[in-house]
């Protein structure tokens, strides 16, 4: 059996409003090996995205822990969970999350010169190339597609070839003939770095290619 690169030990996530104490999450746990591609699905409001926050350390769990490397991220204050951020993880959203004012080559750029790489231009310049992007190095978001701008996501994700790449609906707001082509993309990006893959998805075809699907009803992990 591999070594677990992510272990989710009984993650549990509560929150208050005005009617009382509301459990989103409940007793989640579960491993993850490298280079797996994990698919989590289930219905809208089961908790897919507040998992996929507390694996990044994004959220806080009220119990439980999550584990990378062997390391409790929650052991860890903000900026060290940052650090480790930074250093081990991707992430590429449904509304790519790509800064307006800066070209493409610059948003893929910039994770590498925060880490310090002394190529970042590079580097930058052959991912965007990798996702067919070479001749729109200089162009602003505004001016890109959805489709393209979530190749310029896919290359900043990938350009550090993270450990774990947190997908959460990559394809939500694309066509479907658009939102195929980056996922499998995606998958081909995912087998090169050797990446651990967890991809939140309502497609069912999409889930289907990962090799193992969690699914959440109602806070709890029941497959």
């Amino acid at each position: 059996m591999p070594e677990a690169l992510v272990q989710v030990d009984r993650i549990t996530k509560r929150v208050r409003d005005a009617t009382g104490e509301l459990t989103i999450l409940h007793d989640i746990g579960f491993e993850l090996t490298a280079r797996e591609p994990v698919a989590i699905v289930g219905a809208s409001g089961s908790g897919k995205s507040t998992l996929l926050a507390i694996l990044a350390g994004l959220d806080t769990p009220s119990d439980g822990t999550v584990r990378l490397r062997g390391q409790d991220l929650f052991a860890l204050d903000e900026d060290e969970r940052a650090a480790v951020r930074a250093r081990e993880l991707g992430f590429v959203f449904q509304s790519f999350q790509l800064l307006p004012n800066l070209t493409a080559l610059e948003n893929v750029m910039l994770p590498l010169e925060l880490r310090g790489t002394r190529d970042a231009r590079e580097q930058a310049s052959a991912m965007l190339a990798c996702v067919g992007l070479g001749e729109r190095l200089g162009h602003y978001p505004r001016v890109l597609s959805g489709g393209e701008q979530q190749r310029v996501a896919l290359a900043r994700a990938f350009v550090l070839r993270p450990a774990l790449l947190l997908a959460d609906e990559p394809t939500g707001s694309l066509d479907f003939a658009t939102g195929a082509a980056v996922m499998e993309l995606m998958f081909e990006l995912n087998r090169e770095a050797g990446t651990t893959l967890v991809l939140v998805t309502h497609d069912r075809e999409i889930a289907a290619r990962c090799e193992r699907q969690l699914r959440i009803e109602a806070g709890q992990l029941v497959a």
